[in-house]
């Protein structure tokens, strides 16, 4: 997906922004800091204090731990109106766990969706009937093979701000409709109050609305970035952010709608594991008291102010977007965008970067670790502007194949 043959696949240590991977090389981490999870850098201090203090008194015991009610509260206060929280591990799990409580509230199947949600099946399904339904939700050319084909026309596609495609979709399955599951926020900002009709619409129909706050959740504010858009759900699911690297996944919701989960099978030997409960706890509490929010957000506008300057000064055509905490780009010319982005690699891991096209903020980086990062990036699209004024091919300079785009899901 970056550099094959030649990207850095392992790493023996990560600390801060930094990773050292197995032969003792250090980098810095200007890419997707742990696959989005670390928002307050590898390796925080206070943060695996608490995964070892839990460790040292017994992370797994036959009684639960505490620490799940303790967090329970902490996510409640942050989302008033939510009454209820069930646990799980991973994102995709924790969206699977949350299609089930809304199908089990309202007992109808059919799931209209917007965004990316996971590998699980009831999300793959969408591919069973039209298999380019996930190609504009950021993931293209899934195969849903070992899916049942009986969950065929159960999960439905329809496009941010393309509120007219949501209203067909709700008017042509009328009374057949469980929930409404989507990102609130993740490349563009909602337009001409798109979540709010969204909203108005699954309230009035008694379609459970369904927030996947795994990548926006604490990039925006402490919790979810409905918060910040003014819209509640009815369920809302965190992972990436809420942990801090610590494999747990939270899914809130309205008392009543969570009330359905007692009613159906959702159990796991490691949803009571204390170490992750501990960890994210401390997270949680660091976050608000350092206002991680506002360093994200001011270094991803570093960031991407820097990228439109640089491509400006140097006449190469890019396409920026997301939103400043998880920006991207995209090098448009003669050549496919996968190669100006193998070799935007190929040249930033000799400057001692793991780079992409994607930067992920964190509380680990810093205005002058960003200030040198954008000269090494004006040094690498200069050479690519340089190629094209030449007439030159830019894959004839790299040094092994072309990356694949993989799960393309930000390009």
């Amino acid at each position: 997906m970056f550099l094959p043959d030649l990207w850095p696949a392992y790493y023996s240590k990560a600390k801060g922004c930094r990773i050292w991977d197995l032969d003792g090389r250090e980098y810095i981490d200007v890419s997707y800091m742990g696959i989005g999870s670390n928002v307050l850098g590898y390796a925080n201090d206070e943060v695996d204090m608490a995964a070892k203090n839990a460790i040292d008194n017994g992370g797994m015991s036959t009684l639960n731990s505490p620490e799940e009610v303790y967090l329970a509260r902490e996510l409640l206060k942050l989302h008033p109106w939510a009454g209820g929280v069930r646990y799980a591990k991973a994102g995709g799990e924790a969206m699977a766990l949350a299609s089930r409580i809304a199908r089990a509230y309202t007992e109808k199947d059919i799931i209209l969706f917007c965004g990316y949600h996971g590998w699980h099946d009831w999300y793959l399904s969408a591919n069973l009937s039209n298999k380019n339904a996930l190609k504009d939700h950021h993931i293209p050319g899934l195969e849903p093979l070992g899916v049942p084909s009986g969950l065929a026309d159960t999960n439905l596609p329809f496009h941010y701000n393309c509120i007219e495609e949501f209203n067909a979709l709700v008017e042509k399955y009328k009374g057949q409709i469980a929930a409404v599951v989507m990102e609130p926020i993740r490349n563009d900002y909602p337009k001409d109050g798109f979540l709010e009709k969204i909203r108005e619409t699954t309230r009035r129909a008694g379609i459970v609305l369904v927030f996947d706050e795994i990548t926006a959740g604490f990039r925006l504010c402490a919790g979810g970035s409905h918060k910040v858009l003014g819209v509640e759900p009815d369920i809302a699911v965190f992972a990436k952010g809420l942990t801090n690297g610590y494999p747990l996944s939270a899914i809130i919701g309205r008392k009543d709608v969570m009330e359905a989960s007692q009613g159906t099978f959702i159990s796991s030997t490691f949803y009571t594991e204390r170490i992750a409960f501990a960890a994210t706890l401390k997270n949680v509490e660091l976050y608000q008291k350092y206002k991680v929010w506002e360093k994200q957000n001011e270094y991803g506008v570093m960031v991407q102010d820097g990228w439109k300057r640089i491509a400006k000064n140097y006449g190469l055509d890019i396409q920026i977007g997301g939103i400043p905490p998880l920006g991207h780009f995209s090098i448009l010319g003669k050549e496919n965008t996968l190669v100006y982005k193998t070799y935007f690699v190929q040249e930033m891991l000799k400057k001692g970067y793991i780079a992409s096209n994607v930067f992920y903020t964190s509380y680990a980086h810093s205005q002058e670790l960003i200030k040198e990062y954008l000269d090494n990036v004006e040094c690498v699209l200069k050479k690519i502007a340089e190629i094209q004024k030449r007439n030159e091919n830019v894959v004839s300079y790299l040094e092994g194949s072309v990356c694949h785009s993989g799960f393309g899901r930000l390009n």
